[in-house]
């Protein structure tokens, strides 16, 4: 296990599993500025290190992220990159794997980290919202956009125009949530799903999550040749061959990433 920190953002590895921890627990870990930047180098570090294959984002205090630092904004400050959008994810999320564990409450803004993972964990009394409109603003972080493709529309639509709050029982229901853990357990729970994608072939998960992430835009007559373009490379890969002898063989792969 390794680590390092800013004053708002914890990084911390443990094995494959990239863990960044929101660290503002005073505000609900509002996000600033500063916090964007520091996830924005996280997610690169994420991306590039062969070793890293699955990024988990949680927050410190029992909560998520309460959205943006409301002060900053008043001062001009918004947390969010050129390019990258809010806290420097939800314009441009990862090409690994990448894990919500969430505790407490995901509002706003940090709704919105949530539905650019590709994964959501939360403890049953956790709670979620855009709850924008009731400040005169809009989800434009995501939220506006991915939330009625997760969700049915009408949901979506109480949940975008209310700016009322659900929680993660009636979430999981729904679709939304992918596990429920008692109150303080949603971080270990993420470790486990994370541990269990990072044993397989990296070619193959970072293929898998490119196609299933990209092909709703695609139209349907070129569907499955934009898809070969990206998984030909996964089937002539010494991955496969390795992931096929093992299978043979009985024992565990030992993947190259190659």
């Amino acid at each position: 296990m390794s680590g390092s920190e800013t004053a708002e953002l914890l990084v911390e590895t443990r094995g494959p599993v990239l863990i960044m921890q929101l660290n503002r627990p005073q505000a609900r870990n509002a996000a600033t500025l500063e916090m964007a930047e520091a996830m924005a180098s996280a997610l690169d570090a994420l991306d590039s290190q062969p070793e890293l294959r699955v990024g988990i984002i949680t927050g410190a205090g029992g909560s998520f992220c309460a959205g943006m630092d409301l002060k900053g904004f008043l001062q001009g400050k918004r947390p969010s990159l050129p390019g990258r959008g809010f806290c420097g994810l939800t314009m441009r999320p990862p090409a690994k794997p990448l894990i919500a564990a969430v505790e407490g409450y995901a509002l706003a803004g940090g709704f919105e980290l949530a539905l650019a993972c590709d994964l959501i964990v939360a403890a049953r009394d956790a709670q979620f919202g855009l709850p924008e409109v009731k400040r005169g603003l809009a989800a434009s972080a995501g939220g506006l956009l991915r939330l009625p493709r997760r969700l049915p529309y009408h949901v979506a639509m109480e949940c975008i125009l209310t700016g009322d709050m659900f929680g993660a029982e009636r979430f999981a229901q729904l679709g939304l949530v992918n596990r429920l853990t008692a109150p303080g357990g949603a971080l270990d729970a993420a470790l486990a799903l994370a541990q269990t994608i990072a044993a397989n072939g990296p070619l193959a998960v970072a293929a898998s999550k490119q196609v299933a992430s990209q092909s709703g835009e695609w139209p349907l007559a070129e569907m499955f040749d934009r898809q070969a373009v990206i998984t030909a490379p996964v089937f002539s890969s010494q991955d496969a061959r390795e992931g096929a002898a093992a299978f043979a063989e009985k024992r565990p792969p030992v993947w190259k990433g190659a």
